[in-house]
């Protein structure tokens, strides 16, 4: 395991030195510096659009450098490519995972470098390879499932497996907790400690900062394109981290204030609510101008409680009222006509259509208000709402360019927008900053404090608690199917995250004294 600190290190395993490239004479990395060393976990961070993407895809030889040197084991490999990052055992698993789905465990392990016998596939011989990697890993599924049907967590398995059983030296992990629950995580930290341990480099991209503490020996910030710097573990904090990663002082990082809304008169009321499988006999108000918050556990049903106010999902008992009156809400469309907007947690799969622009992504749901005569529809007022928008929620995109290539920032405000043009006066957003920066996360949270303050009711489902606990003015707590309890309010207990996992974790031996643990 490498040492940290001021103690010596080994001989550099990989060294990028002066990486530049451009795109349509844009130049996107500025001569950038990167050392990587054996057994070390080395955090790579920066905002979206930073440029940390572009110099994976570069030391995987998707892509050429335009300029720059890249030497491993000492040595510097000219005309670098694909077949070079191969041979020298480095690995990328990006956080859209690339497996195939219809292919077993065994053949994702060995796609491209089967074992044939007289030109023939050597199954047997493959299966007997692939269980020595899946048993180093501790894995119990069956080698001859399918992909396509095992769980992400598992999933991303095989695609460490395949990894070191093709000898890798050097793994890049690009988001690989995202889609993971924290017992999942739990037991993917411990299998990345493993392979530090073994000697093999980890290059570790996450938004997430716990994980930077809990897993980096090293952290290399890029900003802009540019090479900021690295910290170690021992000169790793989180002020210095996040000014290196945005150029400025995020001290007011939620800068919310206090709702001071008398939670007399709710503008929505929930009551007995069920779907009679993942929701069980929930009731609560929600008051205008407040941020509510709902925690929990992963499959505690936070999503579900949403999607059944939302309409996405039927629900099989209890009552929603908005100013008193009782909805009758069997789809979406007839949320979105009583006020009630719902933001999912997946945007690339269920928001979006990533093969959009961003004007017709942002306007897809209230493009009948622009309709003419024949079914012509009058894009100029589409177009004044598009750069309104951008302007206002500080898109950094132009209308026309499709979403899909924008940074998950960038998509999360154009999805909000879409939302927003509906005038939502109850807005669920589920996950709002997942797979978001620091510095978009920030603005985020600007948007939200801003609709809060003229009036709307937003209800943020979040499974960070330090977002929770900053942004909400009351919290839920939800544990199996159900809401245990309030938190801030006129509850009388704390928004503390020790409540919150109290809580959400059902403890019967903990007892809450105003917001702390007592034994």
């Amino acid at each position: 395991m490498l040492s940290t600190g001021s103690e010596s290190l080994p001989p550099a395993l990989l060294e990028m030195h002066s990486i530049s490239k451009s795109f349509n004479g844009v130049r996107v990395l500025h001569d950038i510096e990167l050392s990587i060393y054996p057994g070390q976990i080395h955090a790579l961070m920066g905002e979206n659009g930073a440029g940390k993407s572009t110099l994976m895809k570069i030391l995987s030889g998707a892509y050429v450098a335009d300029s720059g040197t890249i030497r491993i084991d000492g040595c510097d490999i000219r005309n670098y490519g694909v077949n070079d990052a191969k041979r020298h055992g480095i690995s990328v698993i990006y956080q859209e995972l690339s497996l195939c789905a219809n292919m077993s465990v065994v053949e994702n392990i060995y796609l491209g470098r089967e074992i044939r016998r007289c030109g023939v596939i050597n199954r047997k011989a493959m299966t007997e390879g692939a269980l020595v990697v899946l048993k180093r890993l501790g894995v119990t599924f069956d080698p001859h499932a399918l992909v396509g049907t095992l769980s992400i967590a598992d999933q991303q398995l095989v695609e460490i497996a395949r990894a070191i059983h093709a000898d890798t030296r050097i793994l890049v992990m690009d988001e690989p907790t995202t889609p993971l629950s924290t017992k999942e995580t739990e037991s993917l930290f411990t299998l990345i400690r493993q392979l530090r341990d073994d000697g093999v480099a980890i290059i570790y991209i996450s938004h997430r900062m716990a994980e930077i503490y809990a897993l980096s020996d090293f952290v290399s910030v890029l900003r802009d394109g540019h090479y900021v710097g690295s910290l170690d573990r021992v000169t790793l904090s989180a002020e210095t981290l996040v000014r290196m990663m945005v150029g400025r002082d995020v001290s007011g990082f939620y800068a919310h204030e206090r709702s001071l809304c008398s939670y007399e008169q709710p503008i929505l009321r929930v009551r007995n609510l069920t779907d009679d499988f993942n929701i069980q006999d929930c009731s609560f108000d929600l008051y205008a101008g407040e941020i509510l918050g709902i925690a929990g556990l992963v499959g505690s049903g936070r999503t579900e409680l949403a999607r059944l106010i939302a309409g996405i999902d039927a629900h099989s008992g209890g009552t929603i009222e908005m100013d008193g009156e009782i909805l009758v809400i069997r789809s979406p469309r007839d949320a979105g006509n009583a006020g009630i907007a719902y933001l999912t947690e997946d945007r690339k799969a269920l928001g979006l259509f990533l093969d959009m622009s961003v004007h017709d992504n942002i306007n897809v749901c209230v493009v009948g208000s622009d309709a003419r005569f024949a079914g012509f529809v009058d894009r100029t007022a589409g177009t004044g709402r598009t750069e309104q928008a951008i302007q206002a929620l500080n898109i950094k995109a132009s209308s026309g360019i499709n979403v899909g290539a924008l940074s998950g920032g960038n998509q999360q405000k154009v999805l909000l927008a879409r939302l927003l043009e509906m005038k939502p006066r109850v807005l669920f957003l589920d996950e709002p900053t997942s797979g978001v920066d620091i510095g978009a996360k920030s603005e985020i949270y600007k948007i939200i404090n801003a609709l809060a303050a003229s009036g709307v009711c937003v209800v943020i489902i979040s499974s960070e608690l330090p977002e929770i606990v900053g942004i909400a003015d009351r919290v839920l707590v939800m544990c199996e199917g159900k809401l245990v309890t309030e938190l801030g309010g006129h509850s009388g207990l704390d928004i503390t995250p020790e409540a919150v996992i109290a809580f959400a974790t059902g403890s019967d031996r903990l007892t809450l004294a105003n917001g702390d643990l007592v034994q």
